[in-house]
């Protein structure tokens, strides 16, 4: 698979995100040619962002360059013309469901505007082929499970979920019109070491261990598809330099998740466990804009890259902590 992208230049866009991050320092891991674009924004701990720029910048594999810009002004274009990247991995976004209730026009910039300068550079370049970062949000208030990409997703339950289908619907039109091959992956609760603070996992090992209370929404009452972030990162390279086991269509959209559904309570055990602490819960009602359970079908993404994750809810939460223990002892 890693020959094939030899000579390749790729970029990864959100490069300093938490999946970005990852994706990057397993394609240096393998010798790749990697530029990253990152607007390293204040949405969280900016420090955390460094912190990971300064691992990537320290691999071994020196064919990495990291640029800080914005990717919704009009100068984008300019830019990656500069760069002429043969592949594109779109990974930048405004991220968080409840974000998006109180700041939707961060999702315009951030996810609209950004994706489309891309869209627009792709049509008139030499770009091979786009992978960009979906969500299971679009799945919004279905209720049939497992959720598959032939579902209707036209009942999304906040304004992350529109961008991110505005995304997909995009990636359809440039697609038939200039002929992009594009392929969208809508992540499923992805988490592991670098997470971002928001998240369920980083917020409640957080709290634990300053003695403080974790919100528990639903009063319990979720399933989850809870992903390891190294399988996500496998099935994101997989789709960006793999040749597919069968034809595709120019556009295509594709699940990308474990095959564990996993209950909430069961997790929050699971992290109890390895900090050999109990947690304190508020138990509260389903939060706005957000669903009781998730279940993702993986069956085209198995078919066309041979896609298998591998990490466990329990080895995966467990390397979760081991990092954050480790990491803020240091910082």
């Amino acid at each position: 698979m890693i020959k094939q992208a030899q000579n390749k230049k790729i970029l990864v866009t959100g490069h300093l995100g938490f999946i970005g991050f990852h994706c990057v320092k397993k394609l240096l891991d393998n010798g790749l040619n990697v530029i990253g674009i990152d607007s390293l924004n204040d949405y969280y701990d900016v420090s955390l962002k460094e912190s990971r720029l300064t691992e990537l910048n320290s691999h071994k594999n020196k064919n990495f360059k990291s640029i800080i810009h914005n990717l919704a002004k009009k100068d984008t274009k300019e830019l990656l013309k500069e760069i002429s990247p043969n592949i594109v991995i779109n990974l930048a976004a405004q991220a968080g469901v409840r974000h998006s209730l109180e700041h939707p026009e961060d999702y315009i910039e951030n996810n609209i505007y950004s994706y489309l300068n891309i869209l627009e550079y792709a049509k008139d370049n030499d770009v091979e082929k786009i992978v960009y970062a979906s969500t299971s949000s679009v799945y919004g208030g279905n209720e049939k499970l497992p959720f598959s990409e032939t579902d209707e997703v036209i009942k999304p339950l906040q304004f992350y979920a529109v961008t991110k289908r505005t995304n997909e619907l995009m990636s359809e039109a440039y697609s038939s019109l200039y002929g992009i091959k594009s392929i969208g992956l809508r992540f499923f609760t992805v988490y592991g070491p670098f997470g971002r603070p928001d998240m369920a996992l980083f917020l409640f090992t957080k709290n634990i261990l300053d003695d403080l209370p974790i919100n528990v929404f639903n009063n319990g009452k979720h399933m989850r598809n809870f992903t390891y972030v190294n399988d996500i990162v496998e099935g994101v390279i997989s789709a960006a330099i793999k040749e597919p086991n069968f034809p595709m269509k120019n556009h295509e959209i594709l699940n990308l998740a474990s095959k564990e559904q996993i209950d909430l309570m069961d997790f929050i055990k699971e992290i109890e466990a390895n900090l050999g602490k109990k947690a304190k819960m508020n138990f509260l009602p389903l939060q706005k804009g957000d669903v009781p359970s998730t279940a993702s079908d993986i069956s085209k993404m198995e078919k066309f890259f041979d896609y298998s994750p591998q990490t466990s809810m329990k080895e995966g939460v467990k390397n979760f902590i081991d990092w954050y223990l480790e990491y803020y002892k240091k910082n």
